[in-house]
């Protein structure tokens, strides 16, 4: 039975996830301070350490840093409020295994649990066996990679990506919520000339408008009340690397000032100090609103615009790349086998077909929940209807274009048609059919067709 020291000064909560780890059989330990945490890893040996970023006498990275010294085989777990993203993603790239953000969803407690014990008995394994054990990638990552789609929306936005990301111009996405903005950010920082510098993500929406200014530019010790220490703000911890601002139509105009201040004259100064801090970071941002609207009824400052937008790429909704529907999901599939430890083969003619019909309000992101809730209910070898959400069955994608080479009831005659249409070139076939290749052939098999 794995052994777990949980280091959390809410009492309730701490007790509240010691239940849940003890019920998925693990031993726990807690601590409510750094101090305790000290004196119970001298008493007894871990397996894993989940800390709380913020503690009552240190900071949870100190800590880590501090135990990753001295016991440098205990994979160590933070876990985070979504304003301190930032400062998780910088622990990563000083050794933590990986981060949890709250409020939890106890799936994926218990998947990065399970991926950092398995990380860390995969090191101590002889190296063979390590070696194939790394070919699966952990599942902090899987969040952040880019798919290459197939469709026409795809293939203009990876021009778009490769045109702009070795420059230093700002860059506007554009796109509806789950979308995918914060990975095309990410894509372009990791092919920018910036790369190995900090890649910081900050979600505009979540901080209230009292606390931006100690958000972005940080603060100093006893500026206001409740700075307790000195803080680093978002500006200063990208630094040579890239900000990415999310949802940036929900600033406040006030917001929006100081904002458009940094950006033109690349200095900032922390709340309460007189000192200025020259920064060097290229700025990305996002939004799903129309922000020229905004400008035009004055809710959004037009200078702040035209600094934000030197290029806009529009991050396409699912329905505009059909084909690539199931070019995600296989994907997703992927994933979720390695992070629930499963080997789903794949998805039924009829799952394909309701997935083709459906509008994908939500986009990738409901796409990518669906597929690894369907993944996690599967019991035999091809995901099912019977473990799709209720609303694939209320709403239905209207049948516009009767030509439309569509899967359907008749799906065994639709791809013969669509074969003799495309002169039996599979690739073209598929297009028409707007499936994957593998989909196809693994109809062909289905269907006995030569």
């Amino acid at each position: 039975m794995p052994k777990i020291l949980l280091i959390e000064d809410d009492i309730s909560f701490c007790k509240l996830l010691e239940k849940f780890l003890v019920k998925k059989a693990y031993e726990v330990t807690i601590a409510f301070s750094a101090a305790e945490a000290r004196l119970a890893i001298k008493k007894e040996s871990f397996d894993l350490i989940l800390t709380d970023l913020r503690l009552p006498d240190s900071d949870g990275i100190g800590l880590m840093t501090e135990f990753k010294t001295a016991y440098p085989e205990i994979p160590v777990i933070l876990m985070t409020g979504y304003s301190d993203v930032n400062t998780a993603v910088k622990a990563i790239k000083n050794g933590a295994a990986d981060y949890i953000s709250k409020p939890f969803n106890p799936d994926e407690v218990l998947l990065v649990i399970t991926n950092a014990l398995k990380s860390s008995e995969a090191e101590e394994e002889e190296t063979p066996i390590k070696e194939k054990k790394a070919t699966k990638k952990p599942a902090a990552n899987t969040e952040n990679e880019f798919v290459k789609g197939i469709s026409v929306a795809s293939k203009k936005l990876l021009d778009h990506i490769h045109l702009v990301s070795p420059t230093d111009m700002s860059v506007l996405i554009i796109g509806e919520s789950g979308t995918g903005k914060e990975i095309i950010a990410k894509s372009i920082h990791q092919q920018s000339l910036r790369k190995n510098n900090n890649f910081i993500a900050v979600d505009c929406g979540a901080i209230p408008k009292e606390l931006a200014a100690s958000e972005f530019f940080g603060h100093l010790k006893g500026s206001f009340t409740g700075a307790i220490s000195d803080k680093m703000g978002y500006f200063e911890a990208a630094n040579g690397g890239t900000l990415f601002l999310d949802e940036i139509g929900n600033l406040s105009y006030e917001n929006q000032i100081q904002l458009l201040r940094a950006l033109q004259e690349r200095k900032i100064k922390p709340v309460g100090s007189n000192k200025e801090i020259n920064v060097d970071i290229r700025i990305i941002t996002a939004t799903n609103e129309d922000l020229r609207e905004a400008v035009k009824n004055g809710d959004f400052r037009e200078d702040l615009y035209h600094r934000i937008n030197e290029f806009s790429i529009q991050s396409p909704s699912l329905k505009d790349r059909d084909e690539d529907l199931m070019v995600f999901a296989d994907y997703f599939l992927e994933k979720a086998n390695q992070q629930l430890n499963k080997d789903i083969i794949g998805f039924s003619p009829e799952v394909v077909t309701i997935f083709q019909n459906y509008n994908w309000p939500g986009n990738l992101r409901e796409l990518q929940n669906c597929v690894k809730r369907a993944t996690l209910l599967t019991q035999g070898d091809f995901i099912q209807s019977d473990v799709l959400p209720v609303e694939f069955f209320q709403i239905q994608k209207q049948q516009t274009n009767n030509g439309d080479f569509s899967l359907s009831e008749n799906e065994k005659e639709a791809i013969i048609h669509a074969l003799s249409k495309a002169q039996n070139n599979k690739s073209e076939a598929a297009k028409l059919l707007k499936i994957t290749r593998k989909t196809l052939y693994n109809k062909l098999k289905h269907y006995n067709i030569d």
